[in-house]
């Protein structure tokens, strides 16, 4: 038996429960990890309210798809992993499939890479799904390049925080927005070449007079609803507006119309349908991040902690929304 959290209906925080599950072995292709420590996202929130891109297809239902651990076990038909090798469990999974909030839990060899040596088990749960979302968007899907300027809302997320790293990394110039002042020092110094405060400035000034009016060759928002309208309005001629997020649980309109039907690129990007799913560009994508991790360009930022029992209050911080990077929870065994 291993505590395990599960859900047994939609709703806020206060539905999960850690309840005592029987693990089982592992079958073909898969693993089985004693885990240590786990990457909270908002995509739990979602799946856990009702909200996310797939449906509960079965109460009580599991969560997590972003861990650190090492193998217990090894199921067959999997070659490359050994017993005791410390991992890291990538977002390349449907929650409604397996779960890793849980003491131990059986995950997909194909999901599961090894991890850095000197990287620890908190910051190797809090790398791949923001390395992953950023790299797959900006770089494979649309090309970032040196010189290209990119506009990144919700900066202090990970998944904002990590943008910094992969645009520094190619080159590119980060410009990182912020609804308040408060986060502003932080994000200058995870490398933001200039933060916008949203409720005090005006973005659309801002990023046109920061790029001598050209516009940035990328937005990637994290945010979507109304305000993709003056975000499309910073795109430079032949850009990308990348939604990959939807904090404002609005409608989102078609800002081309608005503004005239300029050539205007708008995309939605899910990491776990487009890069994690697709072996070929996960294998690009972990050596990216790999390389990234072992020069130290890379440096996962861990926001909170937060133990397994408490996994309730990580959840109502993280909806609190006042984190700076990533909320990891530990395990004790």
């Amino acid at each position: 038996m291993a505590k395990t959290v599960r859900f047994h209906e939609y709703g806020g925080p206060d539905v999960l429960r850690l309840e005592d599950v029987e693990v089982g072995e592992p079958g073909p292709g898969e693993l089985l990890i004693r885990v240590d420590a786990i990457g909270v996202n908002r995509a739990e929130a979602l799946f856990r309210g009702g909200n996310y891109i797939e449906p509960v297809k079965e109460f009580p239902a599991r969560l997590g798809a972003e861990a650190a651990g090492v193998i217990e076990a090894v199921g067959p038909q999997v070659a490359g992993f050994e017993v005791g090798q410390p991992v890291s469990v990538l977002p390349a999974f449907s929650m409604n499939d397996y779960g890793v909030y849980a003491e131990r839990a059986i995950v997909p060899a194909a999901a599961v890479v090894h991890r850095p040596e000197g990287l620890g088990a908190v910051e190797g749960a809090a790398v791949w799904m923001p390395y992953l979302t950023a790299y797959g968007a900006l770089v494979d899907v649309g090309g970032m390049r040196a010189g290209d300027t990119v506009v990144l809302t919700a900066a202090s997320s990970s998944v904002g925080l990590a943008a910094i790293q992969v645009a520094r990394r190619v080159g590119a110039v980060p410009i990182a927005t912020t609804r308040t002042g408060a986060k502003k020092d932080a994000l200058l110094e995870a490398g933001a070449a200039e933060v916008i405060v949203t409720d005090e400035d005006d973005v659309v000034e801002r990023v046109l007079a920061s790029t001598g009016g050209r516009g940035a060759e990328f937005v990637f928002d994290a945010v979507a609803g109304p305000g993709v309208v003056d975000l499309a309005k910073v795109v430079a001629p032949g850009g990308t507006l990348f939604l990959y997020g939807a904090l404002s649980g609005e409608p989102t309109p078609y800002p081309g119309f608005d503004l005239g039907m300029p050539a205007l690129n708008m995309r939605t990007y899910t990491v776990v349908r487009e890069t994690t799913a697709d072996p070929q560009r996960l294998r690009r994508a972990a050596a990216f991040v790999t390389s990234g991790l072992r020069s130290g360009a890379f440096r996962p930022v861990v926001d909170r902690t937060f133990g397994l029992d408490e996994i309730v209050e990580a959840h109502r911080y993280m909806e609190a929304g006042a984190q700076v990077g990533k909320i990891v929870v530990t395990v004790d065994h």
